[in-house]
């Protein structure tokens, strides 16, 4: 096994990999990792540092919680030192900001990358952009005092950090319209029954169990991972008809691939 290397760690955030598994930590507990714009461009950062060779992807939170949600200065007049405050980005053009949200979501986009499989490890408070985070992965490990909340709604905002798309996909649209329009805490047993987390233990198993499961996802062949997650993803987007194709198609790839027909 290879020793445990870093390969970034700014503006709290820290990427490390070790052989096939990388994990992405936020590294602010004493802010209960509130996230900023700074923090944004550090995780799109990390998702294009992934070595090759990774295949499971961790996140995780130091500390108590999770991630409380975007930092409170950014609700101040002076937004964040050297960038642009919410009033100024109301100032500009629809251009501008629509440019200025899309760079922030890009924090939020890889994790669902079909090389990768993705697993959030939550614990404590995962509350609006600390929620969508946390939605931005495959797959959720949470321990039994997690409690996750869409408060963007209640400040007169809408949830835009990618986090929409996979809520409905989970829990059905009548629900996450509850969820975001109320802001109110889901908890661990709800999340579970919903489909929020695929699992909840108690806080100390939970890096146990979020090791245990990146072991069960490297135990079969990458290839056929791949494109698994590939054929599950393209559902929604997909008639019946056409996912059994899509099904025929990925199935006659692995077999030349395992009799050594493939290009």
């Amino acid at each position: 096994m290879t020793s445990l290397d870093s390969v970034l760690d700014k503006d709290g955030v820290r990427l490390t990999v070790e052989d096939a598994v990388a994990t992405v930590t936020l590294t602010n507990p004493d802010k209960r990792n509130a996230q900023s714009p700074a923090l944004w461009r550090a995780l799109a950062q990390a998702g294009r540092s992934l070595p090759g060779t990774v295949r499971v992807v961790v996140l995780r939170g130091e500390g108590k919680s999770f991630s409380a949600g975007l930092d409170r200065q950014a609700f101040t007049p002076e937004g964040f030192d050297g960038e642009p405050s919410f009033l100024d980005l109301a100032r500009g053009s629809d251009e501008e900001l629509d440019g200025v949200i899309a760079e922030y979501q890009e924090g939020f986009t890889w994790w669902r990358r079909s090389d990768i499989v993705t697993i959030a490890a939550v614990q404590g408070h995962a509350i609006g952009a600390g929620f969508q985070l946390a939605l931005a992965c495959d797959l959720r490990v949470v321990a039994q005092d997690v409690q996750f909340a869409m408060r963007e709604t209640s400040l007169g905002l809408v949830p835009d950090l990618t986090g929409t798309h996979p809520l409905v996909s989970l829990v059905g649209y009548a629900r996450a319209l509850e969820i975001c329009a109320t802001g109110r805490f889901v908890h661990a047993e709800e999340a579970e029954r919903t489909g929020l987390a695929n699992l909840v233990v108690p806080g100390d198993e939970l890096d146990g169990a979020v090791r245990d499961l990146a072991a069960a996802l490297l135990a079969a062949p990458r290839d056929a991972v791949i494109e698994t997650k590939a054929l599950l993803q393209g559902v929604t987007s997909r008639s019946y008809e056409d996912q059994r194709t899509a099904e025929r198609a990925a199935q006659a790839r692995r077999l030349r691939d395992l009799a050594g027909l493939s290009d």
